[in-house]
């Protein structure tokens, strides 16, 4: 039985010895292989770089590891570098890309070249081609004979490598936490912008002699996948910061999703116009699950044309603030409605529709005589944008981007509102319409007690029909305003005092002799507002339609030029019968004085 084990043990000690044997031959042949291989597989690199591009690009690094055990390689200090004078020999032949790439990087990992395949059916297949930290210049100019070019090479690059290569096959390529600068020169001056921590994977590159005429791939390319995670930035201006959190896009399906993304100030509503030292609008956004649709990379790439058919917003809000007790910047904000901004827009874009769901607006502002801040809702908004473009060629087929809504005012009242805006009309113009519903009219005092020194007592809102059309300077349109038992209450700020205070007289006086208490009135008269503002010379938009609507709102309820005049007169009266009354007793008071004053002397 021990002789037995001395047998075993004796065996197994020499497959151990011969399996270390092996594998230590294995090692120093793979060496002394990887020495020899070095030379010749850094030049065919070079050589593979240069005749893939046609001479545009070439790479060059500082040093070379190779396994062929594990079939993995490295290249260290890795940069690939365009030729400008190959491109602008391309440029003369009408055959250069819009786009050229500068790329560095300390190290480039090659995994699993599956070296069998290349030495025996000369067919470079690579599982992985990894690029950790890489820092990417993107260079466009975009050129005319590119118009309209679909997404493949002018020339197969099979042409170019057929001699020594039957293919050329990367399975994945992953960028990772890429430095990516992109330059437009397309302008007077070079417009540069940048992104970090940007993910991007590239899926099954093939060269072969069909892979160029596959209409399936794009640039040789099954599919592109780019992910960024927790983004921020400043603004140029440094007044807010841009966070984005989880973009995901596949070029395959042409899906870009964004978990949440938001427009922070970086001060709070008081500060943010006091920082700047004037009455400025503060927008604080923050929207949540936004989607596109139908995205074509290739034409983003090549001519830096963002196109969709569809995007999505669920869940988010918009929030505007404007600090009146500041002064004012006497600045015109001409060409700054929201059409009119699109249209300044660096990038070409268009968006077939505009999905929105369940997000909320509010305007608010700080006004100088109340003290106090007043704030208009549109809660749950949903609904529709369509042709949302700056693009030439859809301009011409459709002038018009419309907007379709569905909101809540102050959370009560249902409002249903359209919009039409005119893409292509030099002086902005636009129009909207809509129709509220029925709600209880004190929800209103958030703004009108603030804003307009006016609490509503009472008043029930049948419903609220407006049509304004609008441009850079005027608002004219009508409004029917049909409601039930109206009565205010007119507030007034004592010294001293931070509530506002009522003014009982006139309050008596502006029911009693201005107000319209039902419209249509007991003997079915129905008043019908026309509406004539003029925009304030540095009024923003949401100012514009507020003011707008509120002169209709004002003239349906009573609150016309004329009866103003009749209650200051009425008011002025009243102020003369009192200052005469005080006047009266102040004479009295006197003549009282004189007569003790008389009578104490006689006593003396």
């Amino acid at each position: 039985m021990i002789e037995k084990l001395r047998k075993h043990k004796k065996i197994l000690i020499r497959i151990g010895t011969g399996l270390l044997v092996l594998i230590l031959i294995m090692g120093l042949t793979s060496r002394y292989l990887s020495y020899k291989f070095k030379p010749l597989v850094k030049a065919q690199i070079k050589e593979l770089v240069l005749r893939s591009t046609d001479s545009l690009y070439h790479i060059e690094f500082s040093g070379i590891k190779m396994n062929l055990l594990s079939a993995n390689a490295s290249l260290t200090g890795v940069k690939v570098i365009p030729d400008l004078r190959i491109f602008k020999k391309l440029i003369a032949l009408k055959k250069a890309p819009n786009n050229i790439y500068h790329l560095e990087l300390e190290k480039m990992e090659i995994r699993n070249f599956h070296l069998y395949t290349f030495l025996r059916h000369r067919k470079l297949n690579i599982s992985e081609l990894r690029l950790d930290h890489p820092d990417v210049v993107m260079v466009n100019q975009q050129f005319d004979f590119n118009e309209d070019k679909p997404p493949m090479p002018n020339t197969s690059p099979f042409d170019y490598i057929s001699e020594y290569l039957k293919e050329f096959a990367i399975r994945t390529v992953n960028f990772n936490n890429i430095s990516f600068k992109y330059i437009n020169n397309n302008g007077a001056k070079p417009l540069v912008d940048s992104v970090k921590n940007l993910n991007i994977t590239l899926k099954d590159y093939l060269i072969d002699a069909h892979s160029s005429k596959d209409k399936r791939r794009m640039y040789l390319l099954k599919d592109v996948v780019i992910k960024l995670n927790n983004y921020t930035f400043a603004t140029p201006d440094s007044l807010y910061h841009i966070r984005l959190n989880q973009l995901d896009f596949a070029a395959s399906s042409g899906k870009l999703s964004i978990k949440s993304l938001g427009v922070i100030p970086r001060y709070s509503e008081m500060e943010f116009g006091k920082t700047l030292g004037y009455s400025k609008d503060r927008y604080e956004i923050q929207m949540s699950d936004l989607n596109l649709e139908g995205i074509n990379l290739p034409l983003y790439i090549l001519k830096q044309e963002l196109q969709a058919k569809e995007m999505t917003i669920a869940d988010g809000s918009i929030k505007v603030f404007n600090n009146k007790e500041l002064p004012k910047l006497i600045r015109e904000k001409i060409g700054r409605f929201p059409h009119q901004l699109l249209q300044r827009v660096n990038g070409k874009l268009s968006i077939q529709k505009l999905n929105l769901s369940n997000v909320g607006i509010s305007y608010s502002e700080y006004d100088t005589d109340s003290q106090q801040k007043g704030t208009i809702t549109f809660e749950n908004t949903s609904g529709s944008f369509t042709n949302v473009t700056n693009m030439a060629k859809d301009k011409a087929k459709n002038p018009w981007m419309t907007a379709n809504l569905t909101t809540y005012l102050m959370g009560r009242g249902k409002l249903d509102v359209g919009f039409k805006f005119n893409l292509e009309a030099k002086d902005g113009a636009f129009s909207y319409s809509g129709v509220l519903g029925s709600m209880d009219g004190r929800a209103l005092n958030r703004i009108t007690r603030p804003l307009g020194m006016i609490a509503i007592k009472s008043g029930e809102v049948k419903r609220m029909e407006f049509q304004v059309d609008a441009n850079d300077r005027v608002a004219n349109g009508f409004m029917k305003f049909e409601y039930n038992e109206l009565s205010v209450n007119l507030l007034k700020k004592e010294p001293g005092e931070s509530r506002l205070v009522r003014q009982g007289w006139m309050s008596f006086l502006a029911n009693a002799m201005i107000l319209n208490p039902n419209n249509p009135s007991k003997e079915g008269k129905l008043v019908t507002a026309k509406i004539h503002e003029e925009r304030a010379r540095n009024g923003s938009f949401f100012h514009f339609i507020w003011r707008s609507l509120f002169q209709g709102i004002k003239n349906s309820v009573g609150v016309t030029e004329e009866k103003e005049q009749k209650i200051k007169s009425q008011i002025a009266k009243f102020e003369q019968i009192k200052h005469d009354r005080e006047a009266r007793q102040a004479r009295r008071e006197k003549r009282r004085l004189q007569r003790e004053r008389a009578k104490m002397k006689k006593s003396h």
